[in-house]
């Protein structure tokens, strides 16, 4: 019998009695809200300036190159992020509430003695009305969520409660840029400050999975501002935890909410809806300009790994696993795939999606997609308004918006060669006769069963059945109800507002 080494030895020397009350870590976790995996500087973002605080912190220590959001639309991703559950899970499969016997990581921090805050997305991060954060401000009270000096200021009041109470935190701030409506100069919202730099619409690197059309490039330029202003924020906080003498011991993790908010991410099952940038600092514990392109983790993984880091009790039942061992720089077996799901958009309409993917292929299912059903979500803007326009002359562009507005019920990327999407294998009547694409076909369609197994997802008995329409709209009304009512079973009606 292979002999195994306690946990304790396989971990860095700093690991080690994190459990003492003098050593226990703070959390500060920083969320960005709609932005971009490939906008940070660290991640090939353009213009190469955009964001000099995230990159100056990316050095300080881990890059992941494979992160995902594991619902990408706000107030899912961040109920799963506060119940370490997938949404069928938890009950909140879109803007609604998750259920409240569902254990959830800010009364759990509470009873293990930490003190909790949060500033912006307060309701979208508070799935449950039992879920009580110790100090909160939301986004009227941060400058429309758009003011860097007054995170700085909301922040510096946080670390001095927890310095007072002599206890350790858990931070969640959560910045409202580079959420629409994007940074015009000209009309900046009310409270909310002019970011540290502007840019003009040919300084734009637009996304390979939208058209290059002018626009596109206006309203993108008008992004950048607001990526800017989020990079302002995220170092006005940085520097407040500088300053109060805990950063030593904290760890801060960036990531963003999903991706951008313009046709083919945001809301969406795609490789770029999905993916974040995830930037992890833990002095003393995570390497400086260290990264790792290997192992995939997810926000379903961030209550465990807090846990297992604080050394906080925690609740039986979660969905994700600790990552802890990667940021000391081991490895961990099962971190070849991601699984990721759409559920309910804003207004509370189901529009289910399902995906799988590894580092070569990724695999989706649009059981919503009919044939008929024209999908629709308020992040389009002006790029939408422009792809529309130019797909009355231009067929390329006409069919990428007919593939947005109806879809096909199974989706099949080769995410190496098209990682923006735009080549379904599917689509082509042979692609069995390649006999990679076909095993990765097989594959991830084996992995999806068994995680919906595993999970309990009432959209296992539609991929079952994707070849009776019948069976498939009878699955989405019993989970979702009739499509007519346009809010699923349990939601909340009004709760869509800047998802």
């Amino acid at each position: 019998m292979k002999f195994k080494l306690p946990l304790f030895l396989l971990l860095p020397a700093g690991f080690l009695n994190l459990t003492a009350a003098s050593d226990r870590p703070n959390i500060l976790l920083f969320t960005a809200d709609d932005l971009h995996a490939e906008s940070p500087g660290v991640y090939g973002g353009r213009p190469a300036d955009l964001t000099p605080n995230l990159d100056a912190f990316a050095a300080e220590g881990m890059l992941f190159n494979r992160a995902h959001v594991n619902a990408a639309i706000c107030a899912p991703c961040r109920a799963i992020i506060a119940t370490g559950r997938y949404s069928h899970r938890s009950g909140a499969m879109g803007f609604m509430p998750a259920r409240e016997d569902v254990p959830d990581i800010v009364t759990t921090m509470k009873a293990g003695g930490y003190h909790t805050g949060i500033l912006g997305k307060v309701e979208h991060s508070t799935p449950k009305a039992s879920m009580e954060w110790d100090y909160r401000f939301d986004q009227k009270d941060l400058g429309d969520g758009r003011n860097p000096e007054i995170y700085r200021q909301r922040s510096e009041v946080f670390f001095q409660q927890c310095r007072e109470a002599g206890k350790p935190f858990y931070f969640m701030v959560n910045s409202h840029d580079p959420h629409r409506p994007y940074c015009d100069p000209e009309k900046l919202r009310k409270g909310a400050a002019m970011p540290s730099k502007v840019y003009d619409p040919s300084e734009v690197e637009v996304p390979g999975f939208v058209p290059d059309l002018p626009g596109v490039r206006e309203e993108l330029a008008q992004y950048l501002n607001s990526t800017r202003r989020l990079d302002d924020t995220f170092g006005s906080v940085m520097k407040a935890l500088e300053e109060s003498g805990l950063a030593g011991n904290t760890m801060v993790l960036f990531i963003t909410d999903n991706g951008i908010a313009v046709p083919f991410a945001k809301c969406n099952a795609w490789f770029h809806s999905t993916r974040t940038p995830l930037l992890v600092r833990w002095p003393g514990r995570v390497q400086p300009g260290s990264r790792d392109d290997r192992h995939f983790v997810s926000v379903v993984d961030f209550f465990p790994t807090f846990l297992e880091a604080t050394g906080v009790e925690g609740p039986e039942g979660l969905d994700g696993r600790s990552f802890l061992a990667l940021l000391g720089g081991k490895e961990q077996s099962g971190r070849d795939f991601v699984f990721t799901q759409i559920d309910s958009k804003a207004g509370g309409e189901a529009v289910p999606m399902r995906a799988v993917q590894n580092a070569k292929f990724g695999y989706i299912y649009n059981p919503f997609s009919d044939g008929t059903y024209r999908y629709r979500n308020n992040n389009e803007g002006k790029s939408m308004a422009a792809m529309e326009k130019a797909a009355e002359t231009n067929p390329e562009i006409a069919a990428r918006v007919n593939l947005f507005r109806y879809r096909v019920p199974e989706e099949l990327y080769d995410l190496e060669k098209d990682p923006n999407c735009l080549n379904n294998l599917l689509e082509d009547p042979d692609f069995r006769s390649d006999a990679e694409s076909s095993d990765a076909f097989d594959l991830l369609g084996a992995r999806l069963v068994e995680q919906m197994v595993k999970t309990g997802d009432p959209i296992l008995r539609a991929y079952q059945n994707k070849d009776d329409r019948a069976v498939v709209d009878a699955v989405l009304t019993e989970t979702y109800g009739p499509r007519t009512s346009g809010t699923p079973k349990g939601a909340k009606k009004g709760k869509a507002k800047g998802n």
